[in-house]
């Protein structure tokens, strides 16, 4: 009865061993790396694809930030210039051909068609030279805005593009795992695990795939966009100011040319 009882407890301990050698292989067998590369070469493509559209938007977030981050310093160290009181002309002068944000570009090309133009060249046609130099200020300056928030801009677009398609590419990856389950249970004719797993990890695999590449897209799409939105508004804020103040300027240099007798 005892031998019965210790072959009982040693045929149990063997079976214990047996399913625990079955779980370690079958975990072995669905590891990631394992399922990637044992799956087909659609799935493959599909995998690669959204890996390499995640590093690249990844590389896209992080120049962007510091880009903006970049700017809004530069811009703040101008505002900071530029209403101290100080001359605009020797603002101008040190800023010269090389302005480091849109804010002090849209500065310059104001000053240079300031500079370009002389209200007193003629007093018959002066009003009309100073509201036609007052049009040609804001007309530079938004030229230079539109300029400065396209370069911002710039591969926004894919950001976007990565966070609506992405997660359709997963889905495509998706369904063509389920596919290749289907396929195999076809196959071996059994509707065991075995035989629908593999499928099954690759469809899941491709759908997280997407779903990293997606979610980080578009949550930096929104982000940058708002932030470019915001600059954008700044901008014309600054337009709209430093146009009163150019028009101020205008009108008291006629003004003292009339006086003048000129």
């Amino acid at each position: 009865m005892r031998n019965l009882y210790l072959f009982a407890d040693k045929r149990d301990t063997m079976d214990t061993e047996t399913l625990t050698n079955v779980a370690t292989t079958a975990a072995e067998q669905m590891s990631m790396w394992d399922l990637v590369w044992a799956s087909d070469m659609v799935t493959k493509v599909v995998m690669i694809g959204l890996i390499a559209a995640s590093v690249w938007s990844w590389a896209i977030i992080i120049e962007k930030m510091g880009t903006l981050r970049q700017v809004k310093q530069f811009t703040k160290s101008f505002e900071e210039k530029f209403w101290s009181g100080g001359s605009l002309d020797r603002l101008y002068e040190s800023i010269g051909n090389r302005p480091r944000d849109p804010m002090s570009a849209m500065f310059v090309a104001a000053m240079k068609e300031w500079k370009r133009t002389n209200i007193l060249k003629s007093k018959t046609d002066r009003g009309i030279r100073g509201v036609s130099l007052q049009q040609r200020i804001e007309k530079a300056m938004m030229v230079s805005m539109d300029k400065e928030l396209d370069e911002l801009d710039t591969r926004m677009g894919f950001l976007a593009s990565t966070g609506s398609v992405a997660p359709l590419v997963g889905l495509f990856g998706t369904v063509w795992g389920i596919i290749n389950s289907f396929n195999a249970i076809a196959a071996t004719q059994s509707n065991s695990l075995s035989a629908m797993a593999p499928g099954i990890a690759e469809a899941l695999f491709t759908t997280a795939f997407g779903l990293i590449a997606a979610i980080p897209a578009v949550v930096a799409y929104n982000k940058i966009s708002s932030d470019i939105d915001r600059f954008a508004k700044k901008l014309e804020n600054f337009m709209a100011e430093f146009s009163s103040i150019l028009s101020r300027e205008i009108d008291d240099t006629a003004i003292k040319a009339d006086m003048a007798g000129e």
